[in-house]
């Protein structure tokens, strides 16, 4: 693992339109993964649009990547059913906070970058990411791949960026 920058916490706030894996619903939680870094949402029964508003907390290093989700169906007999999966790239995140630093933002709110969708991403729709009162955030909309429908909200907050310059 490279160096600690800081932390990643990741609001998985809630999901639209997932698809039905069972009789009438589904029973659906969402695995996210940053490397070998693995946390889960508890599961919400019957539901095609939950509302989890849980927050996962990872170590971000140097070796900045991808943040991946994969949305499951529990099942209580056989292996989970797949529900899609999506992934959200952190390099966008990490550089708005490396400028957030060097504007030195430490109160108010700020636009620093604006991330819109296209092939090499799972956007829905354009995403910002702002200096709110010194932490860095980014609201997203991520579609599931590899299924019908379904969207996942996120709410990604960057803390305790190392500056390396105080080295």
């Amino acid at each position: 693992m490279g160096e600690l920058l800081g932390l990643i916490k990741v609001v998985v706030v809630q999901g639209k339109r997932l698809v039905i894996r069972d009789f009438k619903s589904s029973d659906p939680y969402v695995v996210v993964k940053l490397g070998d870094q693995v946390a889960k949402t508890k599961v919400i029964n019957s539901c095609l649009n939950p509302v989890w508003n849980e927050e996962l907390t990872f170590s971000l290093s140097e070796l900045v990547g991808v943040l991946n989700l994969e949305v499951f169906d529990k099942d209580r007999f056989k292996a989970d059913d797949k529900m899609g999966h999506a992934y959200l790239n952190l390099q966008p995140l990490v550089s708005a906070a490396r400028l957030s630093h060097a504007l030195r933002v430490s109160s108010g709110e700020m636009t620093l970058r604006k991330v819109v969708p296209d092939t090499d991403n799972c956007l829905v729709r354009e995403s910002s990411i702002s200096s709110i009162n010194g932490e860095v955030v980014q609201s997203v909309w991520l579609r599931l791949r590899t299924v019908e429908s379904g969207q996942i909200e996120l709410k990604v907050r960057l803390i305790e960026v190392c500056d390396r310059s105080s080295r």
